[in-house]
């Protein structure tokens, strides 16, 4: 006799685009969202921190807003657009937030930034000249352990300000 499958875990295609690129995985549209992105994607960027909303280290971008990868059920992005960390610049040619990052050197352990990188992406896309007030506010629900939070001001500084001089957002 078959077994009966708990209500919301049947497997089932879910189709999303991610980085630009549309994908499509199998699994139960209650699995994590980071769970897919790191497990079947094999998008490491995207960190799991608390699992509980906390700390930010998950952060995404889904369709342009900040969105917690920790706890969003897969299902809720079909058909949706998904931004990892990876899909902002290269190693040749990174992202002016990335390389405003590496030039303030803003992380100590660098656990964090990936999800700091996506809310402060999702701030200088809806406010180029964000406030010093503003970028606070925008991480605010990010936890960085190292106390390297002035140091990460400084780089959504300087990334607005390379990005308004004719960098790309």
């Amino acid at each position: 006799m078959a077994r009966p499958q708990r209500r919301g875990r049947a497997s089932r295609h879910i189709t999303f685009t991610v980085n630009g690129t549309a994908k499509s995985v199998a699994g139960p549209e209650t699995a994590t969202l980071l769970d897919i992105l790191r497990n079947q994607l094999g998008l490491m960027g995207t960190r799991y921190g608390c699992g509980l909303e906390q700390c930010g280290c998950c952060m995404v971008l889904v369709d342009g807003q900040p969105a917690y990868a920790c706890t969003r059920e897969v299902g809720t992005v079909a058909g949706r657009t998904v931004t990892t960390v990876e899909g902002l610049g290269t190693q040749a040619k990174p992202h002016p937030l990335q390389q405003a990052f590496l030039d303030e050197q803003a992380g100590q352990c660098g656990y964090c930034l990936s999800g700091i990188v996506m809310s402060a992406k999702a701030l200088l896309d809806r406010n180029p000249r964000p406030s010093r007030g503003d970028i606070v506010a925008a991480l605010d629900r990010h936890l960085c352990r190292c106390g390297a939070h002035q140091r990460i001001v400084r780089a959504v500084e300087r990334a607005a300000a390379a990005m308004n001089s004719g960098g790309r957002a």
